[in-house]
């Protein structure tokens, strides 16, 4: 039998940097596959799943392995030119970066063309993507009770309140045996007034039991002067009966009231766009992610603001964040950010690289450092102005970084809170996640995945990974969906109704 004809390997692989040691699989490439990469002729030895990487050279133990012409990680044996490198033969390396600081900034120009969309225009001056009246609890035990109250106003109640997305009960696991000023009573303090304060939130009841520590009066703090807000505490009331059929009264009133409101045109630095990626794959900083990048330098340029986040998944890849950085303070807040997660995940028995997760490593990524240099490609080009921690006020235009974990719903939750109006969500494994009170837009990493989830993605970004679409395309096509949405369009986690449960807020210290 005749040898087999050697097949280019652009045709079945990827290679994103000149000098990598690697490419990522198109497709699944079977044992046998001779694939021809310059004047070399490299064989697969054993099958090699999509979204997975595939050695170009020989790599003797304790090399480092290049991708995206950055370490991802060294060898811990013997790799031949075609084998599958994964988990099986590379490992975590020591992240020792030389930190340069606004060494790479690039200024993004202005816009010829100023977008618009069709928002909320709100007192203080912040644009609503939505208009929802918020239950917001401060202590778990009345979270029962918000969502009794917020159940009387889903589906055809909502009809007598056109214009109003409806009544969402934002409820969480904190607020008793939580000391009001230590870090996690102010963290938690600070996320619900994030959402009392949103944009998005047009009106708030606040709803109590009466004996925790971190009582209504804490949630309502400088909120713009047009929302409308009631409180209750159910031991005030008279018990939980009582409590929803005032609740029910006074959220029927408000309802009325923010019923009236109206969109009207508003340019698109209005826009706080939250950056956030979950289930990620192979393709993820190959795709989506730098697409969605693409759309973040555009909306830099309208001078909109965008977030990125998921501390724990920029580690290893902060070197690149902080020599964007517009001075030194912004790009050592992001340094100590990290140096803090590096105490808290050892005082908890972990580390940094214990990420990625199983489901990542399905998908094709070995390390924490190949994921971060794919995680951060989500936030563009444009220059670092600030540095947030979590669920603290965005108030910068221009790209940003918030701290938050790397848990999706927490995530997110430190996101809105900060103010983001719009969400981009990349995924390459395919998540199912909604972030009431805030538009969520996902964004699939491949087509493989696109096609079999299609009722939960909004966005297919595997053309970029087919050959059918390119990043700065398909960067133009997300900005215009995140327009549309921001206008009032529905996303795919909207008419699932999704987003009641991912409320997380970040729980830390002691409960007593």
């Amino acid at each position: 039998m005749a040898d087999p004809e050697p097949a280019p390997l652009p045709e079945h692989a990827l290679l994103l940097g000149p000098d990598d040691d690697v490419a990522v699989a198109l497709r699944d490439l079977p044992p046998g596959l001779v694939l021809r990469h310059g004047d070399l002729l490299l064989t697969v030895a054993a099958a090699v799943p999509q979204g997975h990487k595939v050695a170009l050279r020989e790599l003797a133990p304790g090399t480092r392995v290049h991708k995206y012409g950055q370490t991802i990680g060294r060898t811990t044996g013997d790799v031949r030119a075609g084998d599958h490198v994964h988990a099986h033969n590379l490992a975590m390396d020591s992240v020792d970066h030389t930190y340069e600081f606004g060494t790479a900034r690039v200024a993004i120009p202005p816009a010829p063309e100023r977008l618009t969309f069709e928002g909320y225009v709100r007192a203080d001056g912040s644009v609503g993507t939505r208009n929802y009246v918020g239950i917001v609890t401060s202590v778990n035990c009345a979270a029962s009770t918000a969502r009794m109250i917020a159940d009387q106003f889903r589906g055809l109640a909502m009809d007598a309140f056109p214009g109003v997305d409806g009544v969402v009960a934002l409820t969480h696991d904190s607020g008793c045996g939580l000391v009001p000023t230590s870090d996690g009573g102010r963290l938690l303090q600070r996320t619900l007034r994030g959402y009392a304060a949103h944009p998005n939130i047009g009106a708030i009841l606040v709803l109590g039991l009466g004996c925790e520590m971190i009582g209504v009066d804490s949630v309502t703090g400088a909120l713009p002067a047009d929302t409308l807000i009631e409180q209750l505490v159910i031991q005030e009331q008279g018990g939980i009966r009582a409590t929803v059929r005032a609740g029910v009264t006074a959220v029927r009133g408000l309802l009325e009231q923010v019923a009236q409101r109206r969109r009207q045109t508003v340019p698109a630095s209005a826009l706080v766009l939250g950056l956030n990626c979950g289930g990620s794959d192979g393709y993820s900083g190959i795709t989506a992610n730098p697409a969605l990048g693409r759309t973040s330098d555009l909306l830099v340029a309208q001078g909109a603001t965008t977030v990125l986040a998921e501390t724990p998944e920029v580690f290893g890849a902060e070197h690149l964040l902080t020599r964007r950085a517009v001075s030194k303070e912004v790009g050592q807040r992001l340094l100590d950010r990290i140096a803090w997660w590096h105490g808290y995940v050892q005082a908890g028995g972990g580390t940094l690289d214990n990420n990625p997760s199983p489901g990542n490593k399905a998908g094709g990524l070995t390390t924490i450092l190949e994921k971060s240099l794919g995680a951060v490609a989500k936030g563009g080009t444009a220059e670092l102005v600030a540095v947030y921690e979590y669920a603290e006020r965005v108030t910068a235009s221009g790209f940003t970084f918030m701290d938050t974990p790397g848990y999706d719903p927490v995530s997110v939750t430190g996101l809105v809170a900060g103010g983001a109006n719009v969400v981009c969500f990349t995924t390459g494994r395919g998540s199912v996640l909604g972030t009431k009170p805030v538009p969520c837009v996902k964004i699939a990493t491949n087509t493989t995945m696109f096609e079999r989830m299609r009722d939960d993605m909004d966005l297919n970004a595997g053309g970029i990974a087919d050959g059918t679409a390119t990043i700065e395309g398909l960067g133009e096509e997300i900005l215009r969906t995140v327009l549309d949405v921001a206008s009032g369009r529905p996303t795919v986690s909207e008419e699932l109704d999704l987003g009641r449960d991912e409320f997380v807020p970040w729980q830390l210290g002691a409960v007593t």
